[in-house]
């Protein structure tokens, strides 16, 4: 995970006041990416980050934290990657906590939460593959 990426989300204009990712936030983001929980999906147009999302790996359970876009659905580019990411290593869902029309435009739908505790207990049984949280580069040409 990027620094730039976590950065780039505190920056995002929120309906509250705020952000509630604080420099203790990126402090403590950066010390679990250090001992590979945290993790971030990197969209890149040359040397410009421009768009992204991080999140933590818990079992086989991707909770994803924040994302960003500074260019028009490279965070939706970021979010597919992940799902096929998390997919290929057999995960069942990953978690937004909390569902809105920009992820609900993507494929989230809500859960009950006696269903969410059952697949979190089921998915905190495993891990994931640590190769597949290596960094790697994707090219695409438009």
């Amino acid at each position: 995970m990027r620094l730039q990426v976590i950065d780039a989300c505190a920056t995002v204009p929120r309906n509250d006041a705020g952000t509630w990712i604080t420099d203790d936030m990126i402090l403590a983001y950066k010390a679990l990416h250090q001992r590979g929980h945290a993790h971030s999906v990197e969209i890149w147009d040359d040397e410009n980050l421009v768009g992204g999302l991080y999140g933590v790996a818990v079992g086989k359970v991707f909770c994803g934290e924040s994302m960003f876009h500074t260019v028009t659905n490279t965070s939706k580019l970021a979010m597919l990657h992940l799902v096929n990411l998390v997919n290929s290593d057999g995960a069942l869902f990953i978690d937004c906590q909390m569902q809105n029309a920009h992820l609900a435009s993507l494929g989230c739908c809500e859960v009950t939460r006696e269903q969410f505790l059952s697949l979190l207990s089921k998915q905190n049984q495993r891990q994931f593959s640590h190769a597949l949280w290596q960094a790697r580069f994707l090219e695409a040409t438009i």
